[in-house]
């Protein structure tokens, strides 16, 4: 989605010219491709802080395939959270656009807008999940495990 996202920004917002400097469109997709991609590695430090380990790491080191095939082996329930994952792509997002925003306008608008449709679909995808899972769980501290 980020691919997309950053796609279409490039038709619409001025070159990106940090430090006057004008970056090539593929450039501009290559980056907000990453800036989607890398905002997830937040979930190892929230996994840390909530374990108190880096199991998840050294899992991800020594399977790497599985970060790229099936995340979903990567953390146990409850390692992350939902509202924790959500709460800290907001946190980055607003630490992150506004500091470029000192250095490239057009580029903390990609930046804001990929964040944006990261964090918007993590809420769809929560949601969803939320739809699938409450029928089936125990109690809600069962969901939320569930939900991750």
């Amino acid at each position: 989605m980020s691919v997309v996202v950053t796609a279409v920004l490039t038709a619409l917002v001025p070159p990106i010219a940090p430090l006057g400097y004008s970056v090539p469109a593929g450039i501009v997709v290559a980056y907000g491709t990453a800036v989607g991609v890398l905002v997830d590695l937040d979930h190892f430090l929230i996994a840390r802080f909530k374990t108190g380990n880096w199991s998840a790491v050294r899992f991800c080191l020594s399977h790497p395939r599985t970060a790229i095939v099936d995340q979903s082996e990567i953390f146990d329930p409850g390692d992350v959270g939902v509202l924790s994952r959500l709460l800290s792509h907001v946190v980055v997002g607003g630490l992150v656009v506004p500091a470029l925003a000192l250095v490239s306008a057009p580029l903390a608008i990609v930046t804001g807008a990929v964040l944006y449709a990261h964090l918007l679909a993590d809420l769809v995808w929560d949601i969803a999940l939320l739809e699938d899972h409450a029928n089936e769980a125990a109690s809600m501290d069962d969901l939320v495990r569930t939900l991750r």
